[in-house]
């Protein structure tokens, strides 16, 4: 009987099928992407059109009624955190690949990334409370305990479901440091955890990575199926050959979506999408591009509506959104 691959021989598949496709595409952006914000504050000093409106110390600008900046000393060493959903609806996939499987191999890529780069990264791991931790460090040997934790990872059975704030919660908490933070979750959850996420971004830099099957979002012609619940363990006896049904769940499953996306609208992160037959490096290359953007948007936004100059009747509305 063959044994599953090693932690190792995983890694080194997707060194050599993903980072290493990724190296010929980014090429010298991986500086630029994968830089620190700079944390330490070395001085204050008025606002300038194209600064970025989230450094602005708005205790001093109350008190002078004059727009300042905080002005910090370059940070080139990132530290990045991944804030991982394990919990029993991950295991799900209609094909060859989980959405955990899906997870590990994104978080191994980007951690593998990060730190060939000089950069650390911890992670929290979470089934039905965050039960692991991996401070933030750096080499290959960390990403590779990182993998292997996540393949052993096996989350204990609940009859609450996911309740993903409290993870979000622990990040904040355990977190001191502004970081980035890789929120990696299928969002299947109890409410409440978007209020949770924009805490948590208030102070770091936050892209929530959203895994989904297309199954969830369309349920196939498959007969009479048995469909259980991954954390409860809830079981329905359902025949998807029913057309009426699959139009129920189709409709179901668009309104979780909308739902989905309204809360990370209210949460104002940026959102990946994940899919289960994603390609990997397509996956990165967005982020990327996400990132890019960012940074564009941090340099040339504008002054809030409120403190924006009053002596033109066209007010500018300038900022991030």
């Amino acid at each position: 009987m063959n044994s599953a691959p090693s932690s190792d021989a995983i890694l080194r598949r997707l060194e050599w099928t993903v980072i290493r496709r990724l190296d010929g595409l980014l090429q010298g952006d991986y500086r630029t992407l994968f830089r620190g914000a700079g944390l330490d504050l070395a001085d204050l000093r008025e606002y300038q059109l194209h600064d970025d409106v989230r450094h602005i110390d708005w205790n001093v600008t109350a008190r002078l009624q004059t727009p300042y900046v905080r002005q910090f000393t370059e940070d080139r060493e990132l530290n990045a955190w991944f804030v991982l959903d394990l919990s029993g609806s991950v295991d799900f996939g209609s094909q060859a690949r989980t959405k955990r499987l899906v997870s590990a191999e994104f978080v191994a890529v980007l951690a593998r990334v990060l730190t060939r780069h000089g950069n650390r990264v911890g992670a929290l791991l979470y089934g039905s409370e965050v039960d692991v931790v991996l401070p933030a460090r750096g080499g290959r040997i960390h990403v590779l305990t990182l993998l292997q934790r996540m393949r052993d990872y096996q989350p204990k059975p609940t009859g609450s479901g996911t309740q993903l704030h409290r993870l979000l919660q622990a990040a904040q908490g355990m977190i001191p440091r502004r970081s980035m933070i890789f929120v990696v979750s299928d969002f299947i959850s109890a409410p409440g955890w978007h209020e949770a996420l924009a805490r948590l971004s208030q102070r770091h830099e936050v892209l929530a990575v959203r895994l989904y099957d297309a199954a969830e979002l369309e349920l196939p012609d498959l007969g009479l199926v048995t469909i259980q619940d991954a954390e409860t363990g809830e079981q329905l006896f359902v025949d998807t050959h029913d057309k009426g049904f699959r139009e129920r769940f189709a409709e179901a499953a668009e309104r979780h979506e909308q739902q989905l996306q309204e809360g990370f609208l209210k949460a104002g992160v940026d959102t990946l999408e994940l899919a289960t037959d994603d390609d990997l490096v397509d996956a990165v290359l967005r982020f990327a591009e996400m990132r890019r953007q960012r940074s564009r948007l941090a340099a040339g936004g504008g002054l809030p509506a409120h403190l924006a100059p009053r002596t033109s009747a066209h007010a500018t509305h300038g900022g991030p959104t």
